[in-house]
């Protein structure tokens, strides 16, 4: 006889979206560690089964099926909304506009109604970007005007206002966390659009030289996940943090270049970079903090770019190459950048 099913944990349940994903897998972890029942909904486009934690309850589907998402809040009393799940290709953005709002807006509508109408929901954590500031002044804040430019921020700025309006019209609480250039494990290095870092280590494994969009001397502050995940996980145990938007991430500024001699430093391999064609992006892009670490406390000990560097090259190591993916749904190719158009002409010629 086969032993009794255990029992359902007596925390809270929490609904975490894109959990098979990067962040979404960390965040979910550390709910279970603090007694969270979680439940995970990922369609597996970006993550993979093998990121969801022991412990969380998976269900294969997308936040585009309103179906799907209602049927769990059905069958679950949902306390928290922790929605990641996204497809996050900010440059890639500009030429899958449908896709991009298809995902990114009407999936995150679909979970707001959800929520709506369950009626238990006490907090809705939505995972925005500081894509929302666009070109914006420099170190960017929560007070400034967003002014994305891209469909990407766009997107996640449209999904930041649906949430204040329904907060005003419902009464559904939310908190929005702007992060910025995260990295670790369980990052999706096979992804050529997005997550440079990760980038960078699959050439580096694959025997490739390290491809920089220009010159290389574009800024970013980069994030490692551990600095991140916990801050996003915990906020909602914060009550001063309910109806508010924090940039969270790291606080040092680095070149695409310096991240390029660090990721080669870490895997003990003499830099070979090619610079391809500028792309249009944001030239520098870094954030404030202070709200964050007001209202949450600032970390103790922030994890350096060369220790967090190493430990994701550690697991790397242990996950070995991936073959970059291509985005097959390109739906307007003008201006593409050549290296993207040329894996995608080879990968249809295939």
């Amino acid at each position: 006889m086969n032993p009794p099913a255990a029992a359902p944990s007596p925390g809270p349940v929490s609904l975490v979206t894109g959990g098979a994903g990067f962040i979404g897998s960390h965040v979910a972890r550390e709910l279970l560690a603090a007694g969270h029942r979680v439940i995970v909904l990922d369609d597996l486009s970006g993550g993979v089964r093998g990121n969801v934690p022991a412990g969380a309850e998976f269900r294969h589907g997308s936040v585009c099926d309103p179906e799907v998402v209602d049927s769990l809040f059905a069958a679950h009393r949902v306390d928290y909304v922790f929605h990641l799940a996204a497809y996050a290709a900010e440059g890639l953005s500009h030429f899958i506009k449908r896709f991009n709002y298809m995902n990114n807006v009407l999936g995150s509508v679909n979970l707001i109604n959800a929520a709506i109408n369950a009626g238990t929901v006490k907090c809705f954590v939505f995972t925005s970007s500081i894509a929302v500031y666009g070109a914006n002044q420099l170190p960017m804040s929560e007070e400034l005007t967003p002014a994305p430019e891209d469909p990407y921020g766009i997107a996640k700025l449209c999904v930041e206002q649906e949430l204040k309006v329904t907060h005003e019209m419902f009464g559904l609480p939310y908190i929005v966390f702007r992060p910025h250039n995260v990295y670790g494990e369980y990052q999706n290095i096979g992804d050529r659009y997005r997550n440079v870092i990760g980038i960078f280590m699959n050439q580096v494994l694959r025997g490739e030289e390290l491809t920089v969009f220009g010159d290389g001397e574009q800024t970013r502050a980069f994030s490692y996940i551990k600095d991140v995940a916990p801050v996003i996980a915990r906020s909602v145990d914060t009550p001063a943090a309910y109806n508010e938007v924090f940039n969270v991430g790291g606080d040092h500024v680095y070149s695409v270049n310096r991240i390029a001699t660090a990721v080669c430093e870490a895997m003990g391999v003499e830099p070979r970079v090619n610079h391809l064609v500028e792309r249009h992006e944001v030239r520098d892009a870094y954030a404030s903090h202070e709200r964050a670490h007001k209202v949450f406390g600032a970390p103790e000990v922030p994890v350096g770019l060369e220790e967090g560097i190493a430990r994701m090259a550690a697991w790397v190591r242990k996950v070995g190459p991936q073959e970059p993916s291509v985005f097959s749904g390109i739906e307007v190719v003008r201006k593409l950048p050549p290296s993207w158009s040329a894996a995608l002409e080879q990968r249809r010629t295939i």
